[in-house]
C-alpha cells in the first residue's frame, strides 16, 4: 500500500494553490473556509512541512507547497486524461461543448437547428459555466472562449474578432424628426463592467470612431454580462456597444437596429479550443467543420 495523504486533501490543496485563497477555493469546492483550512492544515502535518504561507489578504506557497502543486495538477491532468479515453468509449453519440453565455444564447441558439441538422445522429450537450476549464473537466470534448487565443495546454483556432456597433430599440430612433441626426445624449447608456467598479472601454473606442469623443457616458445603467445589456436595449431602456455577430439576428428580426455607420474592431476574438496532448474527436472535428461553414456564412 502507498502511503500517501488523502485525496480529499490534495485536491483540496491544489485549488488553494490555484486560487491563493481559501476562500475562493472553498467557493470552487463547494465547502466552508473553514474546512478549506482545516485540510491544508492536515495536510502539512502529516508531511511535516509547511505549504502555504497564510498572509492578510492572500496566500503564498512555500518552495515546498509550489513543488507539491506543480506535481499534483500533473497528476490530476493525466488522470483527467485517463478517465476521457475511458469515458470517450461509451460516450461516442454526444457533443459536450462549454461556451461563454453571451455567445451561446446570441449566437449558438439560434443556429442550433442548423447544427443538429448537421450532426443528426449525436446527442449534443452545451454548458456555460465560466469556470469550466477543458483542462480540468474529463467529459469536455472541445470549448469556445473568448480571449487573446493563449491557453495553456489547448490548441486554439481563431472563429471571430469582435465588430462593434452600437444598437437600440427601433422606436428609440423613430422619436426623432426627419432629417435630424441621432443625439446620443438623450439616450441612456449600457454599459457592461470588466469588474464590480470598472466599466469596458468599448463605448468610449465606439465614440471616438464615430467622431464624438467629448459625449459624456456618464451615469446610466450598467450590467456584468453583454447579454444582460443586450436584452435592456431590445426593452427599449438605452443604446448598447455590442458585438455585431451577437446582435445581428435581432437586428434582421427587427428587435434593434444600428445607430450610425460605425463599426470598431474589438480587442479580444472567439476561439475554438480543443486539448493539445488528444487527437480530436470525431465530434469535435464535426463541430469545428459545422463552425467554419456557418461563419462563412456570416
Amino acid at each position: 500500500m502507498r502511503k500517501l495523504p488523502a485525496l480529499s486533501a490534495m485536491k483540496v490543496f491544489e485549488v488553494v494553490g490555484q486560487t491563493r485563497s481559501f476562500t475562493r477555493a472553498a467557493d470552487r469546492l463547494n465547502l466552508t473556509q473553514s474546512a478549506v483550512s482545516r485540510q491544508v492544515r492536515n495536510l502539512e502535518e502529516q508531511l511535516g512541512e509547511t505549504l502555504v504561507i497564510r498572509k492578510h489578504h492572500h496566500l503564498e506557497l512555500t518552495p515546498s507547497g509550489v513543488e507539491l502543486l506543480a506535481t499534483l495538477q500533473q497528476a490530476f491532468h493525466n488522470v483527467e486524461l485517463a478517465v476521457r479515453g475511458i469515458m470517450e468509449k461509451s460516450n461516442q453519440r454526444r457533443l459536450r461543448i462549454n461556451v461563454p453565455p453571451t455567445f451561446a444564447k446570441r449566437w449558438l441558439m439560434p443556429r442550433l437547428a442548423s447544427l443538429r441538422a448537421f450532426m443528426p445522429d449525436i446527442e449534443i450537450s452545451i454548458t456555460t459555466e465560466l469556470q469550466d476549464s477543458l483542462a480540468e473537466r474529463s467529459i469536455l470534448d472541445c470549448a469556445i472562449r473568448f480571449g487573446d487565443g493563449e491557453w495553456p495546454m489547448l490548441k486554439s483556432q481563431l472563429l471571430m474578432t469582435e465588430r462593434h456597433i452600437a444598437v437600440c430599440a427601433p422606436h428609440l430612433l423613430r422619436a426623432k424628426p426627419d432629417g435630424q441626426p441621432t443625439d446620443l445624449s438623450d439616450l441612456t447608456f449600457l454599459h457592461v463592467l470588466a469588474s464590480a467598479d470598472q466599466r469596458y472601454l468599448t463605448w468610449q473606442r465606439w465614440l471616438d470612431a464615430a467622431d464624438l469623443s467629448h459625449t459624456s457616458t456618464r451615469g446610466g445603467l450598467e450590467f456584468d454580462l453583454l447579454d444582460m445589456a443586450v436584452e435592456a436595449a431590445c426593452n427599449g431602456l438605452g443604446v448598447a456597444v455590442a458585438d455585431r455577430f451577437m446582435v445581428q439576428s435581432l437586428i434582421r428580426s427587427g428587435q434593434l437596429t444600428q445607430v450610425m455607420d460605425v463599426e470598431v474592431e474589438g480587442h479580444e476574438s472567439y476561439w475554438l479550443v480543443t486539448r493539445a496532448e488528444q487527437p480530436e474527436s470525431a465530434n469535435a472535428s464535426a463541430f469545428r467543420q459545422w463552425l467554419t461553414t456557418e461563419l462563412g456564412t456570416d
